[in-house]
């Protein structure tokens, strides 16, 4: 009977994340093809630019803290209450830090490396960004270590309705302006979303009036424990960040001195980064919702050295997320243009999006690889993994720059890095499991 629970909890906390991140989603498309639409391909072209150095950031300031909170409150060897309390000041006065360093090496950042001086402001509003996500982070840790799949999924829909009405609202009037005022603004709409979430998932917190000052006061043993675990799962992702703050750098370097202009590479870059890519994601909300309710019965499941159950799960989430992804990758292979049409008004694209689709089949199944791999206690084996393949996609994209084949270069570097990184992810499960 305990066997049969848990198994359906497993499969009603990942319905519900499927279910929930479906609508999410969809409403971060619909987010992103208004956002695409007011702002234009110069807008999205900026953003764009910016948003390795937004996405290094935020990777940054979460510190591998929800996947630590998940593990622990799932082992349930700690007060959940503890735990939360004692990483919140820590990462609030980290985020801070965070803060004044964006604010020192901006200037540097915008005017010398992306040698786009319109960035400058934009970059400086991240900072105000990031001590709200990461304690939203923190929160959803806690639910997901509790299998509590609703709160986070209600928060995110909230997030994604609050960022679509202040979009709307606030950046046609800050266009009118200019274009940085319009950027900084689309920066700026993720505090304010960030915050109802925050608000959204203390509502779900049970027993608030219970809480006492013990349980308040920071614990070292609990910091401890969560940067155990959090580290070198930030480490893994931080490697993926990284490369992704350096692309835009390297490309722009590598490509200006094949003789390509810099609004031609800020343009393409923002075709492939703003229209490309977002439609080759869309299977990401089913992977990712699997991902996330594996974590913690593979955990319990590895403490108890339940292989079996583990073989079983892992088939169960590759096979699903190929059902998805297979039929997806068909049809925008088939009529790139169609989607793009439909979705962005505009074909630009359609020639990286028929080229690069067949592969991001194996990027659909490297998610709930990763996740396995944290929940057996292979963080470090992700990190290394990660290192591997971002080594190797810096070099490829450097070098294929400078072959003159346009943006091709890019999308090859990608290509590199999801086959390398998703094979030996494999490989460690296979040797560990099987």
């Amino acid at each position: 009977m305990g066997v049969f629970m848990k198994k359906g909890t497993f499969f009603k906390a990942t319905l519900i994340l499927i279910l929930g991140g479906a609508i999410t989603k969809a409403l971060g498309m619909f987010i992103k093809i208004i956002m695409t639409r007011i702002v234009g391909i110069e807008g999205i072209s900026l953003y764009m630019l910016i948003f390795p150095t937004f996405a290094l950031f935020m990777t940054i300031s979460q510190l591998g803290f929800p996947v630590a909170i998940s593990k622990l409150v799932a082992e349930e060897r700690y007060s959940s209450k503890k735990l939360i309390f004692s990483i919140i000041p820590f990462s609030l006065l980290f985020n801070i830090f965070l803060m004044f360093l964006i604010i020192i090496i901006a200037p540097t950042l915008a005017n010398d490396l992306l040698k786009e001086p319109k960035a400058l402001y934009p970059i400086l509003a991240i900072g105000l960004v990031l001590p709200f996500d990461s304690l939203s982070s923190i929160l959803r840790g806690y639910f997901f270590g509790k299998q509590k799949m609703l709160p986070h999924i209600i928060s995110l829909i909230t997030e994604q309705i609050i960022r679509l009405i202040l979009i709307i609202l606030i950046t046609p009037t800050l266009l009118e302006k200019n274009i940085i005022y319009a950027v900084i603004g689309l920066i700026l709409v993720n505090l304010f979303s960030e915050l109802s979430s925050i608000i959204v998932l203390l509502f779900f917190i049970p027993n608030k009036k219970n809480i006492k000052k013990e349980e308040i006061k920071p614990d070292i043993a609990n910091i401890k424990s969560i940067l155990s675990i959090a580290l070198p799962t930030t480490g893994s992702r931080l490697i993926g960040s990284v490369c992704y703050f350096f692309e835009p750098i390297i490309l722009t370097f590598a490509l200006t001195l094949s003789g390509y202009s810099s609004s031609y590479i800020i343009t393409e870059y923002g075709i492939i980064e703003g229209y490309v890519l977002p439609l080759l994601m869309l299977p990401n909300f089913f992977t990712n919702a699997l991902s996330s309710a594996l974590v913690p019965v593979i955990s319990k499941n590895y403490v108890i050295n339940n292989k079996k159950e583990i073989k079983r799960k892992l088939k169960q989430v590759i096979t699903l997320s190929l059902l998805i992804g297979i039929p997806l990758t068909i049809i925008l292979m088939i009529n790139p243009t169609f989607f793009l049409k439909t979705i962005y008004k505009t074909n630009h694209g359609s020639s990286y999006l028929k080229f690069i689709a067949p592969f991001f089949l194996i990027l659909y199944i490297q998610s709930p690889l990763a996740s396995i791999l944290q929940a057996i206690n292979k963080a470090k084996n992700i990190m290394f993994d990660n290192l591997i393949g971002t080594i190797i996609k810096i070099l490829l994209l450097f070098i294929c720059s400078l072959l003159k084949i346009g943006l091709y270069g890019f999308l090859i570097s990608m290509i590199a890095n999801i086959l390398i990184v998703t094979i030996l992810h494999f490989r460690t499960i296979k040797k560990e499991i099987f």
